[in-house]
């Protein structure tokens, strides 16, 4: 009896494992941020990392690494785009109250911006937070927060210089306290203040630092 021949074997590919590369590494980190910023590190699970970015764990760490690390990631991106949307807005030259009329503006953007409601700052909604336990984050957030304090205290130095500012004011106090203001209205966002009630903290800050007739 004649066995018939065996077709020859077909060799098998290895299975891919994880997702394949073909996302946009930048939508997804926006994506991240998003999430960050509205349910805080630890409210954040990786499958909702996964279900937001599209992307599956194993893609997520060859990408990001761990969740921490994509967490850093995202608080870079937000203070990039942040510093972004006001360092034209700190150089160019304007009367002191024009100027810090706008940055408020913008950061008011910032804060209120958001599909399912105003999503505040992530510095001071949940990177203040995570800044207690992790050295690393901890360092972020002072370099920011001095970051913001030099640039309004530059803004306040050549509004006295031009005259617009009595001798007697003292930048660095009023930097301070341009800052806090900022901060606050950050919560006060987060907390679904509207936005009207913002602007007047906003107006009231601007007349204690420069003046209400300036």
């Amino acid at each position: 009896m004649v066995q018939k021949s065996k077709p020859p074997a077909v060799a098998t590919p290895p299975k891919r494992r994880g997702r394949p590369r073909a996302y946009e590494p930048d939508v997804a980190l926006g994506k991240a941020l998003d999430l960050f910023r509205r349910q805080g590190f630890a409210a954040t699970s990786l499958d909702d990392l996964s279900e937001a970015t599209g992307m599956n764990r194993p893609s997520l760490y060859g990408a990001f690494g761990d969740k921490r690390e994509l967490y850093i990631k995202s608080y870079q991106r937000y203070r990039e785009e942040a510093r972004a949307a006001m360092v034209e807005i700190f150089r160019q030259e304007m009367p002191v109250r024009q100027r810090l009329e706008r940055i408020f503006a913008s950061a008011l953007n910032i804060y209120l911006s958001g599909e399912s409601g105003p999503r505040g700052c992530f510095t001071v909604v949940t990177a203040a937070s995570e800044a207690v336990g992790d050295p690393e984050i901890r360092a972020m957030v002072l370099e920011g927060l001095t970051e913001l304090d030099k640039a309004f205290a530059s803004c306040f130095r050549r509004a006295k210089e031009k005259g617009e500012l009595p001798e007697s004011a003292d930048p660095a106090v009023l930097a301070q306290l341009a800052s806090a203001t900022v901060h606050t209205i950050a919560i006060r966002a987060r907390a679904r203040v509207p936005r009207k009630d913002l602007e007047a903290i906003v107006k009231g800050a601007i007349d204690v630092m420069v003046g209400a007739n300036s």
